[in-house]
C-alpha cells in the first residue's frame, strides 16, 4: 500500500510578478509557481500554489485543514494580509503543520507573531556573491549538499538577526561584502516545526537553482508533521477525575463546567 503524499502549500504574494516588469520576465508564472515547481520535483509531493489576491488568499480552512506544510513568500504586501487569515495559519501551526518561511517573509506576519520579536535585520542590495555554510551536515535538511554552495548574485541579509535564539542552525551565509548571516535557522511552537530560509530576493532568478530548491524539498520532508494535533484548549477537570482521591479545600470560584480563562 502506497503512502499519501505530503501536502504541500505554496503561498506567495504575487505582487512584484504584476507590477515590476523585471520580476515578471524572470517569473512569468510568478514565484509561487516556480517555487512550486521546484518543490514538485520527483513526484514525491502533492503541491498547490496559491496567492495574496485568492480568495481567502487562498488559504482556506479546508486547503490548510489538507496542509502538511505551507511554504509562504512575502515582501510588498506583508500589511495587506488579513489577520483573521493569520490566526488560522497559527493555529494550524500550532496543531502541527509546518512552516517554511522564505527570504523576505521574515517580517510576514505569522512568522512574526511565531517568533514574538521585530524580526528585523540589516541588508544591501548590490548584486554580490553568497555563500551558504552548512554549519549541521547532518541535518535532513543538509541532506545532499555539499560544505557549501554559491548564489551569485543576491540581496545581502546581514546580522543582527533579531529573532529568538534558532534550536537549530543548518546554513551560515557569507556576503561578498563581508556581512554574514543565520540563513537556514529551525523553531518549534506548539506541534508544529518551522523553518526559516533566506535565499529568493525577487530580481534574481534564485528559485530555479538546483541547491535552493533540494533545501526546500529537504526542508519540506523535516517540517511535515507526524498526524498528531496538539490540542490547545483549557479544560476544566473535576475533582472525581483526579488520578489520586482527592478531597476539596478551601473556596470555590468556578462552577463546574464553567468554560476555562485564557
Amino acid at each position: 500500500m502506497m503512502s499519501q503524499k505530503l501536502r504541500v502549500t505554496v503561498w506567495g504574494e504575487n505582487v512584484h510578478e504584476r507590477e515590476n516588469p523585471l520580476v515578471a520576465k524572470i517569473y512569468p508564472d510568478g514565484m509561487h509557481n516556480t517555487i512550486s515547481d521546484g518543490i514538485r520535483e520527483g513526484g514525491e509531493f502533492d503541491v498547490r500554489a496559491v496567492t495574496l489576491h485568492d480568495p481567502e488568499h487562498g488559504l482556506t480552512t479546508g486547503i490548510l485543514e489538507n496542509s502538511d506544510v505551507l511554504v509562504w513568500w512575502g515582501h510588498a504586501a506583508h500589511g495587506k494580509v488579513a489577520d483573521a487569515i493569520v490566526e488560522r495559519v497559527l493555529a494550524r501551526v500550532w496543531q502541527g503543520m509546518g512552516f517554511i518561511a522564505l527570504h523576505s517573509s521574515h517580517y510576514s506576519k505569522p512568522f512574526m507573531r511565531l517568533m514574538g520579536t521585530s524580526c528585523s535585520i540589516t541588508w544591501r542590495e548590490a548584486g554580490e556573491k553568497e555563500r551558504l555554510w552548512v554549519c549541521n551536515p547532518a541535518h535532513p535538511i543538509a541532506r545532499g549538499i555539499d560544505r557549501y554552495f554559491e548564489i551569485e548574485n543576491v540581496e545581502m541579509y546581514g546580522e543582527p538577526f533579531a529573532v529568538p535564539t534558532p534550536d537549530e542552525i543548518v546554513f551560515i551565509s557569507w556576503f561578498e561584502g563581508g556581512e554574514v548571516f543565520r540563513s537556514g535557522c529551525t523553531w518549534k511552537r506548539g506541534n508544529g516545526k518551522i523553518f526559516y530560509f533566506r535565499p529568493g530576493h525577487e530580481a534574481y532568478p534564485i528559485y530555479y537553482n538546483k541547491n535552493v530548491r533540494l533545501v526546500l524539498r529537504n526542508a519540506v520532508r523535516w517540517a511535515a508533521g507526524d498526524g498528531v494535533k496538539w490540542i490547545d484548549s483549557c479544560p476544566q477537570i473535576s475533582a472525581k477525575d483526579a488520578p489520586e482521591l482527592l478531597e476539596i479545600k478551601g473556596p470555590k470560584i468556578h462552577k463546574e463546567g464553567e468554560a476555562g480563562f485564557r
